[in-house]
């Protein structure tokens, strides 16, 4: 009698306990403390960085945005921010923002690309913004939205050269879309400060915050995740797809990541099987080396986009 009754007080504390870990890792919501800390402070490396994006954030918010709809594979109602360039050189990019984020966090880069010719496109990912879904993908089912995306561009904007450009968990999302079947309009892939798995990134973040082993707690909130929202956090893999992509890849990430830590980068480039390359950013935190290294930032990526492109 008495074990049964530990037993199931043990079982019904760690039902609790993944629970809880559910609310604060997958679903959606906005108040959790998981990916807080002190590496949301901008710091810029001088002024001149400073100024590059102060004056393309001033240029973007007085651009005129359209919205574009989309019903996802399981029925979501998707949205995302369309800009076209005044250039009809049929480039389009892909701006993937990150985890509890929205579609104007990348509005840093989106100058950037304009001025390249480049179309933008800026989705809010699935339990994001302004899109439907009550749970964080992570990027693993977002990776099957991003394919109706690039639908969109090529069907129906006449897009026939497509990057994916992706911070955080937006770049685990890109990275995760690589190894799809995609269409010979996507020509490359950028990825800054992307993990290599979602079970990967959370059991750093439970040690991080909680200072606690995955075992048993992992397995079970993977287990409440699978039934909840349909994945579990082993198959959502962004190596297992960067070994299967064939497009160039260009990683990028700060030696000073605390989310996020840079060994993951390192781990994904080894991993990938395609034409890549590979830039760790001095003294950049988490998604920071745009603001930390701008110009340099810009003339690497100018630099990627290009060879790709003359292949």
């Amino acid at each position: 009698m008495i074990i049964s009754l530990v037993f199931i007080l043990f079982t019904s504390g760690l039902l609790i306990a993944g629970n809880y870990f559910y609310s604060q890792s997958v679903k959606r919501g906005e108040e959790i403390e998981l990916y807080s800390g002190t590496e949301a402070v901008e710091v810029f490396s001088n002024q001149q960085n400073q100024v590059i994006i102060e004056k393309a954030q001033g240029w973007y918010d007085n651009q005129k945005f359209e919205v574009i709809e989309q019903v996802s594979y399981d029925g979501l109602l998707l949205k995302a921010k369309y800009l076209r360039n005044s250039q009809k050189t049929k480039k389009a990019v892909i701006l993937a923002h990150g985890y509890r984020g929205f579609n104007d966090q990348m509005g840093d880069l989106v100058k950037f690309y304009y001025d390249l010719g480049f179309d933008i496109l800026m989705p809010d990912a699935r339990g994001h913004g302004e899109s439907q879904g009550d749970y964080i993908g992570y990027g693993w089912h977002d990776r099957l939205d991003y394919l109706s995306w690039i639908d969109e561009l090529t069907d129906k904007r006449q897009a026939d050269t497509i990057f994916l450009h992706g911070n955080s968990m937006g770049a685990s999302l890109v990275l995760m879309t690589s190894g799809e079947d995609l269409p010979t309009e996507v020509k490359g892939i950028i990825a800054d400060s992307g993990y290599t798995s979602v079970k990967d990134e959370l059991v750093y973040q439970l040690k991080h915050l909680y200072n606690l082993p995955p075992f048993p707690l992992m397995q079970i909130t993977s287990v409440i995740t699978d039934i909840r929202a349909g994945y579990n956090f082993k198959e959502a893999s962004a190596i297992k797809q960067v070994k299967k992509n064939t497009r160039p890849l260009f990683i990028i990430h700060g030696d000073k990541d605390e989310l996020v830590p840079t060994e993951m980068a390192h781990e994904i480039f080894a991993a990938a099987t395609s034409e890549k390359e590979f830039w760790i950013v001095p003294d950049a935190g988490h998604t920071k080396a745009y603001e930390v290294a701008t110009s340099e930032y810009q003339k690497r990526l100018e630099d990627f986009i290009d060879r790709t492109l003359s292949r």
